[in-house]
């Protein structure tokens, strides 16, 4: 007499209690791809733009010598009343003195645009803190350059100066800025052409919808 067969153990379903395992990470180095794709790091970042501003600022050594060399001429002089001396303009209808402040801010206008190229072609993927080094050593290299174009022009001291080329005798008016406001051209205009040129041929972000894999009707990935 044999013993009763027994039918084999159903298959036990996973244990609530068993570990969990985490999904692969996406991508061939996951969490660290992504990270290192997001830029090169704070730290780098800082350094590049403590670069770009120390750069571009010295560059206003090379605006302030072009303003003094290309700007017009204030022809002035002096008259001596009373044994007090007087100084006028020698052409009062003349526009030697606007030309002076458009000379300075063309000159601003193309230094912000060589700047932002340089920087963005050095560059491309940008970044806040580059941005900002860039527009800040603008405004720095057109401080310089202000300072410097004054410091070479003729002597600042007109009644001296009348003084010393004589009575009714023509000289050059001091080179100065009158509309403080062209010290703005170079920082607006670096930060407008490195922002057009970020948003026609800078990197682009991946869709992350276009990486998905297509399915079909039913749900199924499609081949």
């Amino acid at each position: 007499m044999t013993a009763p067969l027994t039918p084999p153990p159903p298959p036990s379903d996973p244990s609530p209690h068993q570990a969990w395992q985490a999904p692969p990470p996406h991508g061939a180095g996951g969490l660290l791809d992504l990270y290192e794709q997001d830029g090169p790091g704070m730290k780098t970042e800082l350094r590049e733009a403590a670069v770009v501003t120390v750069a571009v600022a010295l560059l206003g050594l090379v605006l302030g010598v072009l303003w003094w060399w290309l700007a017009p001429h204030v022809p002035l002089v002096g008259e001596l009343v009373s044994d007090r001396w007087y100084v006028y303009l020698k052409d009062n209808e003349g526009e030697q003195s606007i030309g002076v402040d458009g000379t300075f801010t063309l000159l601003g206008l193309a230094f912000g645009a060589v700047s932002a190229i340089a920087v963005f072609v050095w560059r491309r993927r940008g970044g806040v803190p580059l941005v900002v080094a860039l527009g800040v050593a603008g405004l720095l290299g057109s401080l310089l350059a202000w300072r410097l174009g004054v410091w070479l022009g003729p002597e600042q001291d007109v009644v001296a100066h009348a003084k010393a080329v004589g009575k009714g005798v023509g000289f050059d008016a001091p080179l100065k800025l009158g509309a403080k406001g062209a010290l703005l051209a170079w920082p607006l205009a670096a930060l407008l052409v490195h922002l057009g040129l970020t948003a026609l041929f800078g990197p682009r972000d991946p869709d992350p919808y276009l990486q998905l894999p297509q399915k079909d009707g039913y749900g199924a990935p499609s081949v």
